[in-house]
């Protein structure tokens, strides 16, 4: 029932198939998990990240769902930014329901050892079965009319600074410094992408030694226009080094975080502090936070623990003069931003 509600409301709503020459980011929610599916102003479409595997498949038919709202007929790509259950676990369901082109992926999982994750494993595999690439950092993504770099895979970060990046001497002096992530998240398929002066950075969850790799000495990333936090807002303080997301600068933060999976209050702070942010969308209220520690309700996707979760979505539609606009589902609350 939950379902069929979701869909009523995404055909009541004003989405519809991408507009020629904008850039569609849905950002759907998968309660903690993530999922992000774009769709390019030629109208190819890249999905980074599945969600959870649900025992009724609810990640995937939520995607599936905003895909139909897309107009899409398939999906060109799916990026698994990384092994987890909550960003892979979803794809072999979803590939039942709508064609998949391509699947972009780090290398093999290192976490197999454990039963369910080598179940899981083998289950991408076969629905992956040759149509996987794993692109390394610097390589590009062969999306229409976008540029869409690699920057992060397999532990390896780009080499060089791209975009204007450059020396960042006076936040790395005295950064916090934490040892290398031997788990997946330290592997993670981390990409920008580029629409004219917008650009739009997902490192999935991607530690925080990782992070500070990209952010010193220099920054190699530059600044961005709209970031998704990594790991759910810093999950556990696994994530978010200061000397990367103060660099980076984003002028919107979009935070893929659920009712109690990551954005804790130390990690709203850090978000709130960087220089020139101009505000923060969230993919739930987080139930563990205060008002103080939570964004603006209007900017709240979902508002309710798990168990009664209606699954609102937050939508990017970024022009080609350098406008975009996010779009809150739950309540047709809309800001327009100029790329800075």
């Amino acid at each position: 029932m939950r379902h069929f509600a979701l869909w009523l409301l995404l055909l009541s709503s004003d989405l519809l198939p991408a507009a020629q020459n904008t850039l569609q980011i849905y950002f759907v929610d998968v309660e903690g998990g993530a999922a992000t599916l774009i769709v390019t102003p030629a109208g190819e479409s890249l999905l980074a990240d599945t969600g959870n595997p649900m025992p009724d498949d609810r990640d995937a038919k939520r995607i599936f769902q905003a895909a139909q709202v897309a107009g899409l007929k398939k999906i060109d790509y799916v990026l698994i930014t990384h092994f987890d259950r909550d960003h892979s676990g979803g794809a072999p369901a979803l590939a039942k329901m709508i064609p998949v082109g391509k699947f972009l992926d780090h290398g093999d999982s290192i976490e197999t050892t454990a039963p369910q994750d080598a179940q899981r494993w083998q289950a991408y595999l076969s629905v992956a079965a040759g149509k996987r690439i794993s692109p390394k950092p610097g390589d590009r993504i062969p999306l229409k009319g976008v540029r869409a770099e690699v920057v992060t895979s397999n532990g390896a970060v780009l080499a060089k600074a791209i975009h204007g990046g450059t020396p960042n001497p006076a936040l790395c002096a005295d950064a916090q410094r934490k040892d290398p992530d031997l788990t997946e998240n330290g592997r993670c398929l981390g990409f920008l992408m580029t629409y004219g002066k917008f650009t739009f950075l997902d490192l999935g969850d991607l530690t925080w030694d990782k992070e500070m790799e990209l952010a010193c000495p220099v920054n190699k990333l530059g600044t961005v226009s709209l970031y998704q936090a990594t790991m759910h807002g810093f999950y556990a303080d696994r994530a978010g080094a200061p000397a990367h997301v103060w660099a980076i600068k984003p002028q919107v933060v979009i935070v893929n975080n659920g009712p109690r999976k990551g954005l804790l209050a130390p990690a709203y702070e850090r978000i709130a502090k960087i220089p020139g942010v101009e505000d923060i969308w969230q993919g739930h209220l987080s139930l563990a936070n205060d008002k103080q520690h939570n964004t603006n309700p209007d900017l709240i996707a979902n508002l309710e623990p798990s168990d009664q979760c209606q699954a609102h979505w937050l939508k990017v539609t970024v022009e080609p003069q350098g406008r975009y606009t996010v779009t809150n589902s739950r309540n047709d609350v809309s800001k327009t931003y100029r790329v800075r």
